[in-house]
């Protein structure tokens, strides 16, 4: 069975390359931290030991989990053409209300609404992928089905 690539854009692929040199930087310091909680005697009974090594646990499994998504990562550059795909910026109207929102469509790992980040496996992302400007789509989702119009799409 071939293994399946998560897409995403370059900028993702270096933010998880950053937290990875992070975490690698914190580290010794946990290491540290559980070695000398390690020394106060009775493990059974030593909270300050418990928690440090949850802290490292935690620390060197969020490590794995962000070398995996670099292992099965598909860097996508945004095409040069007029269509919607990973990477672009897409500005829409929204047809009930007519409110208008920009939103870049990024992968799965890096989709932040506070940010304007959609996923493009998300319903908007799917309805959005490979349409361009005017084109009106509709909208599949959980609560209901709407309709957006695509006013702008750009690579950055």
């Amino acid at each position: 069975m071939e293994p399946t690539f998560n897409k995403m854009t370059p900028a993702g692929y270096h933010a998880i390359e950053q937290e990875i040199e992070d975490l690698k930087q914190q580290r010794p310091h946990r290491i540290k931290v559980l070695a000398a909680a390690a020394a106060l005697g009775d493990r059974s009974e030593n909270a300050e030991y418990t928690n440090a090594k949850r802290d490292l646990g935690r620390l060197e499994s969020r490590l794995r989990f962000l070398n995996k998504q670099l292992q099965y990562a598909q860097i996508v550059e945004p095409a040069d053409n007029d269509k919607l795909d990973i990477g672009k910026f897409v500005t829409v109207e929204f047809m009930d209300d007519h409110d208008q929102l920009t939103y870049q469509l990024v992968g799965k790992q890096e989709a932040n609404l506070e940010e304007n980040k959609i996923s493009f496996t998300s319903p908007i992302g799917k309805a959005l992928a490979n349409h361009g400007v005017n084109d009106v789509v509709t909208v599949s989702a959980p609560n209901g089905d709407y309709q957006v119009k695509i006013i702008a799409v750009k690579r950055n």
